[in-house]
């Protein structure tokens, strides 16, 4: 059995300028509602037709990744595989760059901070439930591939490896990057 993790092809909505806390919540929202303006390399491509069903986040970047894949069924498109939302303020006049803001926000969120988005905790317990629906499908139909998100599928990997699966520590950071993690006999 085998679960492919790949990261969804590079967004539309370019998270970069110098920002507001307010405006960390406008941005969130349009980042989600993106889509994606590249297309796939031909190894990503080259991929999917080794793999028996395909499943995807819900959001639009994903969503569109597939069917950049050239995927006409996608077996399920699951808020279960969305990416970790990332916290942020209601309100704040102090602009920092956008790079400096997800630092800062991210490294808040692994100290428990979770206004506004998910908490880390949760995220994992999430990541947990989609590493085993993922083993589940495979289990039933040999190979899985998941069109998801960078943080996301990296927790995903890391259940999957604590469940005796072998695999990349990381699937790949980058857009279109992909991990193949196999069941041990």
């Amino acid at each position: 059995m085998k679960i492919t993790l790949m990261r969804h092809g590079k967004p539309e909505f370019e998270l970069s300028g110098r920002v507001s806390a307010s405006e960390l919540s406008g941005i969130a929202k349009s980042y989600d509602m993106s889509g994606i303006v590249d297309s796939p390399p031909k190894e990503s491509l080259n991929l999917v037709g080794r793999h028996n069903i395909i499943v995807s986040s819900d959001l639009p970047r994903s969503r569109q990744s597939t069917a950049s894949l050239g995927v006409s069924e996608v077996h399920s498109a699951d808020a279960l595989f969305r990416e970790t939302s990332i916290p942020h303020f209601n309100n704040g006049s102090l602009k920092l760059p956008m790079s400096s803001w997800l630092i800062i926000l991210r490294c808040m969120w692994f100290c428990g901070y979770a206004q506004n988005g998910e908490a880390f905790l949760a995220a994992k317990a999430r990541a947990k439930e989609a590493a085993q629906f993922l083993i589940t499908l495979a289990k039933e139909f040999n190979s899985v591939l998941l069109v998801g998100h960078g943080f996301i599928n990296y927790f995903i990997a890391k259940e999957l490896l604590s469940e005796n699966w072998v695999g990349p520590s990381r699937p790949g950071k980058r857009y279109w990057e992909y991990g193949v993690y196999s069941s041990l006999p």
